[in-house]
């Protein structure tokens, strides 16, 4: 007999929908899920709350930290799970779970191989991408990242319109831009024809899928993961629907078997007969869970997070609700970053993450006393883990992000892009702090004057001689592979900031989103407090406490571990369904 779960749940006015499996969510765990379980025959039927699809996702860089990937072996890299495995065991500490790492790491190049030969999802390599902490003996100079292939979004028709665009701040009038090479031929077009012709060619591109489509149909990063997975799930016959939030879970002789559903036509209940799967992304803006988790955001609004709107909990309480507990014994968190705040034309505000100048010559960051506190090319976890620990108790948790005029014209800084974009815009609404004199920018941001012109110095001699006496800035291959060689200068990392005017971009502490999660096994089943499984619930993604347990080891140690254990799910909850 089914009956609703112990709370409270509008009473239906729609008619009743039944399916194999409902999944709760639509990033990248979720539709892994969907379409691992339409491929294996499964009945499937993905709600999201939000009006379009795709989640943080959609907005994220769509990298996947997957050692012994195929696409690594066929380029002759090879190495044995254990080195993987080491290097996870000494990145987590007394916090590495074996089993579901074990798991995690034997499954993973599964779900590549799966998904590029019974789906639209291609990938590309990243066989020159380092771990982010080189100093790890087992860490590797590449080989351990994949990410997502271009896509072109006609393949999803008019269901494109459907698919949540990159996040504004981070494109080009709206249209993304491909890490990597693609980046590279945008910083340079000015200075190569080549990079001109490529630029121009996007450019034009772009304007044409614009007038015809009002959107880009070029899909890169995260935009072109979701996009792959959903027209997979669509020609699977995937039942996606937006704008449903769920508000409960529905047992059944012991069973997770659906949900209730709130949907702008009123509740409606969702039977499924294999299980559920959450997918809801965690709680980067869950007030209420970010002062409990969080010891920097004691009242819960102090922290900007780079994730998706639509990412307040659900998921979390959900499981909750029928005995699922949220581990709180995570080194961290969240999925910390650096954030700027971006005032926006409509009296919004966005939240930019700061993942990719903070490597090159010629960018430092200071507090408020003028002082640098980390080495600013580290990750974008491990520079906030720098400012939460240098910021005394009581006082707010940001920083200045600080260039000269040759650094800006070449990278931008923040959401101000570089020369010749114009930055009017950003300087007239205080997001840039502009001024000729190291004096007068430091005035302007509240920074200490005498130590700031004291720690630009001492920069500067540094970067000359190329060696962070300080804080080791360009010393390990992660660090230098995000910088860029300049002649006549020994750091890839590091140059004199010399020329004004100069730059100022304030950051304050944020996330790329939470680790915290429901406790679930290596079959991404969510667990009770007495270690049991809740029968018929699977727990993905962002709702699934993180298997790197607050620790960032490495780039793509998020989407990895969603997309491999939303494919885990939906192979276990297809087991009692003939294929």
């Amino acid at each position: 007999m089914s009956s609703h779960c112990t709370q409270e749940h509008p009473i239906a006015t729609e008619p009743p929908l039944n399916c194999d499996l409902l999944v709760i969510g639509s990033g990248a765990g979720g539709l892994s899920s969907a379409v691992t379980a339409a491929q294996r025959g499964l009945k499937v039927i993905v709600i999201e709350k939000e009006a379009r699809f795709g989640g943080t996702t959609a907005w994220s860089g769509g990298w996947m930290w997957i050692p012994r990937n195929p696409l690594a072996l066929a380029a002759g890299i090879s190495e044995h799970e254990e080195d993987a495995l080491n290097y996870l065991r000494l990145e987590l500490g007394e916090h590495f779970e074996e089993s579901r790492a074990r798991t995690y790491l034997a499954q993973a190049p599964h779900m590549v191989e799966f998904f590029q030969r019974h789906t639209a999802l291609r990938f590309i390599d990243g066989n020159a991408i380092p771990d982010f902490h080189g100093n790890n003996p087992h860490a590797v100079l590449g080989g351990r990242s994949v990410c997502a292939a271009p896509f072109d979004g006609r393949r999803l028709g008019q269901r494109v319109h459907t698919l949540k665009p990159p996040l504004q701040e981070t494109t080009l009038w709206g249209m993304g831009i491909a890490s990597g090479q693609e980046l590279r031929h945008f910083l340079n077009s000015r200075r190569s024809l080549a990079s001109f012709w490529y630029v121009s060619k996007r450019l034009l591109q772009h304007a044409r899928d614009v007038l015809l489509h009002n959107r880009s149909l070029r899909l890169v990063n995260g935009n072109a993961l979701v996009a792959a997975l959903a027209a997979s799930a669509f020609e699977l016959d995937v039942d996606i629907r937006t704008s449903h939030a769920a508000v409960g879970l529905l047992r059944s002789s012991g069973r997770i078997s659906g949900a209730t559903v709130h949907t702008s036509n009123g509740p409606v209940v969702i039977h499924a007969s294999q299980g559920v799967v959450l997918a809801c992304g965690g709680f980067p803006h869950d007030a209420a869970r970010k002062a409990q988790m969080l010891a920097h955001a004691r009242e819960g609004h102090s922290h900007h997070s780079a994730a998706g709107w639509g990412n307040t909990g659900d998921g979390l309480r959900l499981g909750e609700s029928v005995g699922g507990w949220v581990r709180s014994d995570l080194k961290d968190a969240a999925a910390l970053a650096p954030v700027s705040l971006v005032p926006r034309a409509d009296g919004s505000t966005g939240h930019f993450p700061h993942l990719i100048e903070r490597a090159k010559p010629g960018l430092i960051a200071v507090r408020s006393d003028g002082k640098r506190f980390v080495n600013e090319a580290d990750s974008y976890h491990d520079f906030m883990r720098g400012l939460l620990a240098a910021t005394p108790e009581g006082e707010t948790v940001q920083a200045w992000l600080l260039c000269d005029r040759e650094f800006f014209n070449r990278f931008g800084l923040g959401a101000a892009k570089p020369w010749p974009m114009p930055k009017t815009h950003w300087l007239r609404s205080g997001y840039l702090v502009q001024a000729d004199t190291w004096d007068a920018l430091a005035l302007a941001c509240g920074i200490d004057q005498t130590q700031l012109k004291d720690t630009v110095s001492r920069y500067n001699a540094m970067a000359l001689q190329g060696q962070d006496t300080e804080f080791a800035k360009g010393e390990t291959a992660y660090n230098r592979v995000q910088g860029e060689v300049r002649p006549g200068l020994p750091n890839p990392c590091m140059a004199p900031l010399i020329r004004g005017p100069f730059y100022a971009v304030r950051v304050v502490a944020g996330s790329l989103g939470t680790f915290a999660g429901l406790s679930t096994d290596e079959h991404a089943r969510v667990l009770d407090q007495d270690g049991e499984h809740i029968p018929g619930l699977y727990a993905v993604g962002n709702d699934m406490s993180s298997l790197m347990a607050g620790c960032y080891p490495s780039g793509g140690i998020t989407l990895g571990p969603a997309m491999t254990f939303g494919f885990i799910a939906a192979r276990h909850a297809s087991e009692a369904v003939p294929v």
